[in-house]
């Protein structure tokens, strides 16, 4: 047997059923589509409600606003970089420690108190606790963010805040 001479097992193919072709046979005159209105005449649009506002439209002009290009940052405050008692400090020691998620944003809020000069690599600062770390004689580094320009990609669907 060669490749050409393969084919699907015999009655595994079924031819479709030809509708419309004379009242004489099945599926004749009306073709399943019932009589007249709109369905019978021709194709309906994907998401048509018979004049109804589509929900695909419906929905932009519900309350609320979700911004797709919100840049969300784990926050963690200064008593908990105090409590590591550790001065150089990087997202991936943050991540070792089990204190933020991988792939998260970091950025410090002003809670606590620091009593020691610490070095900080981190996404973004708060005002307070950057003049708290500064006071004490620390440094920041704030890391490039992971995607390019002012703004993340946008997140949703082709409708989102549309």
């Amino acid at each position: 047997m060669r490749v050409d001479q393969m084919g699907p097992k015999h009655g595994a193919k079924k031819s479709r059923k030809r509708v419309g072709r004379g009242i004489g046979g099945k599926g004749g005159k009306t073709a399943g589509r019932g009589t007249k209105g709109q369905y019978a005449r021709n194709t309906v649009a994907r998401g048509f409600e018979g004049g109804q506002m589509p929900l695909k439209q419906r929905v932009p002009k519900l309350k609320g606003f979700n911004n797709p290009f919100r840049v969300e940052y784990q926050a963690i405050n200064l008593d908990t970089l105090e409590a590591l008692g550790v001065s150089e400090i990087s997202a991936e020691l943050l991540i070792s420690k089990g204190l933020i998620r991988k792939g998260n944003l970091v950025k410090v809020l002003g809670r606590g108190k620091v009593s020691k000069a610490l070095s900080l690599s981190v996404h973004a600062v708060s005002q307070t606790a950057q003049e708290a770390i500064t006071a004490a004689g620390g440094k920041i580094t704030i890391l490039p963010k992971p995607f390019r320009g002012v703004r993340p990609p946008a997140s949703g669907s082709q409708f989102t805040n549309r």
